[in-house]
């Protein structure tokens, strides 16, 4: 937005044409002046010159430079921000741009955030030598790097990637990190990937609307909808990579909390992080997509739900019951300097 900014003793010239007008003069029109001096020596400092006494005023011009200057300053620190927390690859941050991802006419509707997010939603196929597990994964950078859970790719001797127009990658591991159930991942020659908007997972409250999308049993794409149904959960995971293998037989990631343990043996070796509650469906396969707000923004990382099959129930009774779990997008966001690096943890 263009401010015009004019003095209340400005004159005008009555047909100026030009848009680019010039600042006024500090004195009105006819108004006898005195040489303006220069230090001490009564040397005229040339035409501008003012009355004996009467200070400069500053023009227009002058006050919008300074507000350029500045303007500069706080967008070239924001800049240094984002570069400092992202590492080299540019990672689209609701909080630092303001940005929304969902156009203004869908912005609210379920179906606006899926076609804004969808295309940065992608597949995963991890191989090991003991068998394989099927995932999800976001893309952050536009060259590749996709973030996902540690379970999904942990022990992987070769990883497909599959993304939403239908071509395949091969990817392979830059960092993993047990603790946090986080895994950074890069596609190979790849460029001109949709990158999702990172949000602010603090911003979160019980009851927000929610989408998530993800790839439930190898459906790639698939949308669901909830709400956040409550926040800091102490979710406790397995960090050995064995235990992502029992995706391929039935059942989820086993996971913990209040006491409880969900899916199956969680093993000897886990950590446990905060999380988002969410009823939004999830399923095998979901573990590593996007929770997403209504306005695009990505504000965490799918990584554990409860299947009643996973309890000895019946076949009937397999899928969602509206309990799952997200690693909050801040904590992924303040974990990705350590993945970059190249972290194995």
């Amino acid at each position: 937005m263009t401010n015009s900014f004019r003095r209340s003793d400005a004159y005008e010239t009555p047909h100026q044409v030009n848009p680019a007008w010039p600042p006024p003069p500090a004195y009105a029109p006819g108004q006898p002046v005195a040489a303006e001096t220069s230090g001490d020596t009564g040397t005229p400092a040339g035409p501008s010159a003012r009355p004996p006494g009467q200070r400069r005023a500053r023009g227009p011009v002058s006050l919008l430079a300074a507000v350029a200057i500045v303007a500069a300053a706080v967008g070239g620190g924001a800049a240094y921000g984002v570069q400092e927390l992202t590492g080299n690859g540019t990672v689209a941050s609701a909080a630092s741009t303001g940005a929304t991802a969902v156009p203004a006419g869908q912005k609210g509707t379920v179906s606006g955030v899926a076609e804004a997010v969808g295309p940065s939603i992608v597949e995963i196929r991890a191989t090991s030598p003991t068998g394989s597990s099927t995932g999800s994964g976001v893309i952050i950078t536009e060259d590749g790097e996709v973030i996902t859970n540690h379970h999904v790719v942990a022990g992987a001797s070769s990883i497909e990637v599959g993304t939403s127009d239908g071509r395949t990658y091969t990817a392979r591991i830059v960092g993993t990190d047990s603790s946090k159930d986080l895994a950074l991942i890069e596609l190979e020659d790849a460029s001109g990937l949709q990158a999702a908007t990172l949000g602010d997972s603090d911003g979160v409250q019980v009851g927000d609307q929610v989408v998530a999308i993800g790839s439930p049993e190898g459906l790639t794409g698939t949308v669901t909808s909830g709400i956040v149904s409550a926040l800091d959960r102490d979710v406790t995971v397995s960090t050995d990579q064995s235990q992502g293998r029992q995706q391929e037989q039935g059942g989820d990631w086993p996971f913990a909390f209040g006491g409880r343990e969900f899916n199956g043996d969680t093993g000897e070796s886990t950590t446990t992080y905060r999380a988002i509650q969410t009823d939004a469906s999830l399923n095998p396969g979901n573990s590593g997509g996007a929770l997403i707000d209504m306005n695009g923004a990505v504000i965490g990382i799918n990584s554990a739900m409860y299947s009643a099959s996973g309890s000895g129930s019946s076949a009937s009774d397999a899928g969602s019951v509206g309990l799952g779990f997200a690693i909050p997008v801040d904590t992924v966001k303040a974990d990705l300097p350590t993945l970059r690096a190249g972290a194995t943890a």
